[in-house]
C-alpha cells in the first residue's frame, strides 16, 4: 500500500524542539516534492515547509523561516521537519504530503497525491 507515516510529535516547552519524520511506505520520493503542512484548532491548514527531490531545494513560510529545517534521506525515504524555538502557536496537527506534479508557492506544497494522518505537536508555555 502506497502511503505516508508521520511520526515524531509531542508535548514540548516553548523554546524546545522537536523532529518531525515523513516517511514512504511502497514507494520512494524519487521525482517528488513533499511538504509538511499544520492545523490548529478552528484554524485553516497553513504550509510551513516544503522540498523538492530533484534539486533538494526547500521553501519555507514566514511562520517557519529561521526556525524549522526540511530535509530529506532518499536512502530511507524519509523527509524531516526539524523545528527549533518552538513556540506555543506551533501547537497544532502536521501532516506531510508528497506529489509528482506538485509544485511549491511560499512554502506551500499544491496539487499533491498523497497526505499522511498527521502527528499531533503541543507547546506549552
Amino acid at each position: 500500500e502506497v502511503q505516508l507515516v508521520e511520526f515524531g510529535g509531542g508535548l514540548v516547552q516553548a523554546g524546545g524542539s522537536l523532529r518531525l519524520s515523513c516517511a514512504a511506505s511502497g514507494f520512494t520520493f524519487d521525482g517528488y516534492a513533499v511538504g509538511w503542512f499544520r492545523q490548529a484548532p478552528g484554524k485553516e491548514r497553513e504550509g510551513v515547509a516544503a522540498i523538492t527531490d530533484y534539486d533538494q531545494r526547500t521553501y519555507y513560510a514566514d511562520s517557519a523561516e529561521g526556525r524549522f529545517t526540511i530535509s530529506s534521506d532518499n536512502a530511507k525515504s524519509t523527509v524531516y521537519l526539524q523545528m527549533n524555538s518552538l513556540k506555543p502557536e506551533d501547537t497544532a496537527v502536521y501532516y506531510c504530503a508528497a506529489g509528482v506534479n506538485a509544485y511549491i508557492i511560499a512554502g506551500t506544497l499544491y496539487a499533491y497525491e498523497l497526505r499522511g494522518q498527521g502527528t499531533q505537536v503541543t507547546v506549552s508555555s
